[in-house]
Order: structure tokens, then sequence, then C-alpha cells
């Protein structure tokens, strides 16, 4: 039974729960950046290229065949075609990328944050009722002498 309490306070820590908010939260904003990248960025590079649709640049090592085929016989089996698929290899990257400078900004906006709070001078803080009563007896001290 211990280990069964132990798992369940490392469960409910609020670190954890973070950490699962921020994996499905980084899912989405993949998806969205993947969207992003393939219908909004790779559209116009394609149209530049001249009218290519970017995510289908290869470089074919070896050309497929379909197959040959007698009625319901097969003669010849198909081969599917061998290529480099770079197109796709580039929009991947650009996700990446997107993705990097998306989250270099957030912690870059969060450290200027932290920043301000720290150069923020702390008030100083209250004087101790002993502070008090000594700076008491010493004004009334000074006033004797």
């Amino acid at each position: 039974m211990g280990m069964l309490k132990e798992f369940k306070s490392f469960a409910m820590k609020g670190n954890v729960l973070d950490l699962a908010v921020a994996v499905i939260i980084g899912g989405a904003f993949g998806k969205i950046v993947t969207s992003f990248v393939n219908d909004v960025i790779m559209p116009p590079i394609g149209l530049l290229l001249g009218n290519t649709d970017f995510s289908n640049l290869r470089v074919i090592l070896k050309n497929g065949t379909e197959a040959v085929m007698d009625g319901e016989n097969i003669i010849t089996p198909a081969i599917a075609e061998v290529s480099i698929r770079y197109g796709a290899f580039v929009n991947t990257v650009l996700d990446f990328v997107i993705v990097a400078f998306a989250i270099f900004m957030v912690v870059k906006g969060y450290n200027r944050m932290k920043k301000k709070e720290e150069a923020a001078p702390a008030a100083p803080p209250a004087p101790s009722k002993e502070e008090v009563l000594l700076g008491e007896i010493r004004d009334i001290l000074k006033e004797k002498k």
C-alpha cells in the first residue's frame, strides 16, 4: 500500500499536472504550426518554384512499376518507387524552426517579466518592536544630555 500512496502523492503534485497541460497544448500547437507551414508558407514557395507541391519534391533513386496482370493472375508484381523526399524534410525543418522560435519568444517574455520583478526594489521591512523601543530609548538619552 505504501507504493500506491507514494504514486498518488507524485501524481497529485502540481508539476505533473503542469507537465500534462504543457504536453497537450504543445501537441495542439504543433498541429497549428504544421498547418501553417503546409497551408500558408509552402504554397507561395511552391508557386515560386513553378506550381509544385513542395512536399512532393523528391529525388527518385529507383522508379516504381505497376503490376502486370493477366485477368486475375499477377504476372509481374508492383514495385514501389524508392526516393528521397527532401520536400517533406524541408517542411518538417520549417515546422521545427517555427516552434523553436515561438518557444524562444515565450521564454524571452517570461525572463523579461521575471527580471522586472527582481528589479523592483522591495520596500524595507517595518522596524520590529524592539527596534522601535531602542530608538525611543536613544532619543530619550539624547534629550537628557
